[in-house]
């Protein structure tokens, strides 16, 4: 065999492998037409919005609900423009929110609508309390039953029907008239219920053909009716005869001797013939005919708060928390084994404060030494005390179990506000019962818009893992944004921020 069929053998043996190969992958990695996925492993939406509101807590005179993010397959999306169409999906009507502070449940807010506020989509409704365990009825109390009050109550009761040949139960002629008329029937306990009776032969209408001595005289008052039941409806049976009658004589009269039979009446006002012009209509006065009326329906009035414009100086701010499934309370509030450590802890964080809004004096500098004979025992110079801070703002977090205290602190100068000067503080103790400083944001009134003051809002669990983050609101002088920070590791990491960017990223100073 020649080289050359060497190799054309080789080569055509490789090709038939391969095409043997590929023929059988489709067997084994056809796509089946529609990919099976287990229901419990699919993501849950969860919604974190900021409630803001004037006046009391459950009671408040004005309130509005601003959607921060919303967490979909693991990642925060913007709130405000998550699948909007228009209203974002936070602020969908019907969509429920618990409202927390510190973790602890406060009560619920129900959207029932939503607008655009200043550019921003925020949402109205009604503050809720939180339903208590007490106040809904048991399993059982669902399933108990009266029998015996039934006729004093307003439920529906399903009797036994009573036949003419069966004695009343518990009567005293109960052996006997198995085989009387009707008038044995029991008659049932509820006065108003409607009863179907067969019509009595009215004499005024319909003579019979051979009157006897019971018979009325036509034109007679003492027309046959039934005596057992005189407010109850009954079907009659349509008389021929007397229609005929009717017909013939030319009157629109629907009396048919019976007083207690169903009559349609017209309204009080006679209503001319149509001749086909609309002013016919001009004289209804029924009080049930709709009418088509300019202006808004009382039924289209929804019940809540004023919606809150602008930023009041007494407003606040509450953290609201939407999610499908039920999740168990956890309070973020830090407890300190020794109180001393927290007031030690919140000087050493109110002098770093001072010290970023300029307010601790400059240290004074030592006087020059002199040499004299006599020594003198020099005294100590009077210290002043620390000037205050204004909308002083302290907390202390445990932003998981098990960990360490995360304090946040915040301040700002008095004076006008475009002169004032704001300090956020976010610190840790460290190994050494000192603070270690994560995070201080420091800025002024005029540069707001450049770099926007921190005001903390509070910690929740943004991304639905047990551990707390903390919300901030960035506000700036005309704008203003929410952010989530991570602590951990002694570092605080911006895990989120709205609007799709920081507008506060470059500082003049």
């Amino acid at each position: 065999m020649s080289l050359r069929k060497a190799v054309g053998l080789l080569i055509r043996r490789t090709v038939l492998a391969a095409c043997a190969l590929l023929a059988a992958l489709p067997a084994t990695a056809q796509y089946p037409g529609q990919v099976s996925k287990n229901a419990k492993e699919s993501p849950e939406l969860r919604s974190i919005a900021v409630l803001e509101y004037t006046g009391d807590q459950g009671t408040p005179t004005a309130s509005r609900l601003v959607p921060v993010a919303v967490l979909d397959a693991g990642q925060l999306q913007d709130g405000g423009i998550y699948l909007a169409r228009p209203e974002p999906l936070a602020l969908v009507p019907e969509v429920e929110y618990e409202l927390q502070q510190d973790g602890q449940p406060l009560g619920l807010f129900d959207i029932k609508n939503a607008g655009q506020v200043d550019g921003s989509w925020v949402g109205f409704g009604a503050w809720k309390p939180m339903p208590s365990a007490k106040s809904r009825p048991s399993a059982k109390q669902l399933a108990q039953t009266d029998f015996d009050d039934d006729g004093q109550s307003d439920t529906p009761v399903l009797h036994r029907k009573h036949h003419a040949d069966e004695a009343p139960s518990g009567g005293a002629g109960s052996g006997s008239g198995g085989g009387s008329d009707s008038s044995t029937q029991t008659e049932p306990s509820d006065p108003d219920r409607p009863v179907l009776r067969k019509k009595t032969t009215d004499s005024t209408t319909n003579p019979p053909a051979s009157s006897g001595a019971g018979t009325s005289a036509p034109g007679s008052s003492t027309a046959s009716t039934d005596s057992r039941d005189s407010d109850g409806p009954a079907l009659h049976k349509n008389d021929s005869s007397s229609d005929t009658a009717q017909s013939g004589s030319g009157t629109s009269s629907p009396s048919t001797g019976d007083s207690d039979r169903p009559v349609l009446k017209k309204g009080k006002q006679s209503q001319p013939a149509d001749t086909g012009s609309a002013e016919s209509a001009v004289g209804d006065s029924d009080p049930d005919r709709p009418r088509l009326k300019r202006g808004k329906s009382s039924g289209d009035d929804i019940e809540v708060a004023p919606s809150l414009k602008g930023f009041p100086p007494d407003v606040q701010q509450v953290v609201a928390v939407s999610d499908a499934k039920s999740r168990p309370a956890h309070p973020w509030s830090y407890a300190w084994s020794n109180p001393d450590d927290e007031a030690k802890m919140k000087s050493s964080l109110e002098d770093m404060a001072r010290d970023a809004l300029g307010l601790n004096p400059p240290p004074a500098k030592p006087a020059p030494k002199r040499t004299s004979p006599a020594k003198k025992t020099a005294k100590p110079a009077p210290t002043s005390p620390p000037v205050p801070l204004e909308g002083e703002q302290f907390r202390v977090f445990e932003l998981a179990y098990g960990s360490g205290a995360t304090l946040v602190l915040s301040s700002h100068t008095g004076g006008a506000q475009a002169k004032q000067k704001f300090v956020t503080l976010i610190a840790q103790p460290d190994l050494y019962g000192n603070v270690l400083m994560l995070l201080k944001n420091v800025t002024d009134g005029a540069h707001l818009d450049e770099k926007p003051r921190m005001r903390l809002v509070d910690a929740v669990d943004a991304m639905a893992d047990n551990r707390g983050e903390l919300l901030f609101e960035l506000r700036g002088a005309s704008q203003r944004q929410f952010a989530l920070y991570r602590v951990l590791r002694g570092h605080a990491e911006k895990l989120f921020v709205t609007g799709g960017g920081e507008f506060g990223t470059v500082s003049s100073e």
